[in-house]
């Protein structure tokens, strides 16, 4: 399988500053190759794609950008998670896998088949996107560290008010912002930064209905010069942008003058 649409997009900051925004799962496109092997029919696939993908996400990180003093970084997925899911475990790591959503998809949201379980099939799909997507954020973090000494990672998400099947961790708080965080890789700092932003936007969470925050594997408990947030926004909340790109305006420039990720 070869690669028909550029998986991701980089679009460059300030050269000082060490903040990423990373958009992972606010696209819908799906490359014609890829599409053959989805078993879901147009309709049922526009359903899938209105469950699984993070309204509103890429505008509110495009806007923040924009609006920030010290301008980050920008990651941006190009293609549906239903392609593969660059925030996944490629292997037996990836607790999602138990509801066949691992970093290749073979059930939809509410447990249908989406593609069929063929071994090879998922090992072009990781071949193809999931390597290469990767790869480029590793070295995009990689260029933060050698220029500015740290890492910011701050992933934007969007989720729905109302549980869907798949989820693993349904029964806690859904509030308007849930803050995903890393036991090594979100310090205090971080995390105090985001409430502070996020406080006018309604209630802010920590870790429900998700937790974690994405760092690539090299970089992975190992270099804590790399500092992760994640931002699950709801999607109802999301729909009113203003406020929330204000928030996360604020919150790529406190990370970008911050001296040393402590």
């Amino acid at each position: 399988m070869t690669v028909d649409d550029t998986p991701y997009t980089i679009t460059a900051g300030s050269p000082g500053s060490p903040v990423i925004l990373h958009v992972p799962h606010g696209s819908r496109a799906i490359p014609p190759a890829v599409r053959t092997g989805i078993l879901l029919d147009d309709d049922a696939l526009t359903a899938e794609l209105d469950h699984m993908t993070d309204a509103h996400a890429t505008v509110v990180a495009e806007r923040a950008a924009a609006q920030a003093a010290i301008p980050p970084w920008r990651f941006t997925n190009e293609l549906s998670r239903l392609v593969i899911d660059p925030e996944r475990f490629p292997d037996e790591r990836e607790e999602m896998r138990a509801v066949g959503m691992g970093a290749v998809y073979t059930r939809t949201s509410d447990g249908l088949r989406l593609r069929e379980d063929d071994p090879a099939a998922e090992q072009a799909l990781l071949d193809a996107y999931f390597r290469p997507y990767a790869a480029a954020m590793t070295d995009c973090v990689q260029d933060r560290l050698d220029a500015v000494g740290r890492a910011v990672v701050i992933d934007v998400h969007s989720y729905p008010a109302a549980p869907l099947p798949y989820e693993l961790h349904a029964d806690g708080p859904r509030p308007a912002v849930c803050l995903g965080t890393d036991s090594v890789h979100t310090p205090g700092w971080l995390l105090d930064a985001a409430r502070e932003a996020f406080a006018g936007c309604g209630t802010v969470g920590l870790d429900s209905p998700f937790a974690g925050a994405y760092v690539p594997l090299r970089h992975y408990g190992a270099v804590r010069e790399v500092s992760a947030l994640m931002i699950e926004i709801r999607r109802d909340v999301a729909a009113g942008v203003d406020r929330l790109v204000r928030a996360l305006a604020d919150l790529v420039d406190q990370s970008g003058i911050r001296k040393r990720a402590a």
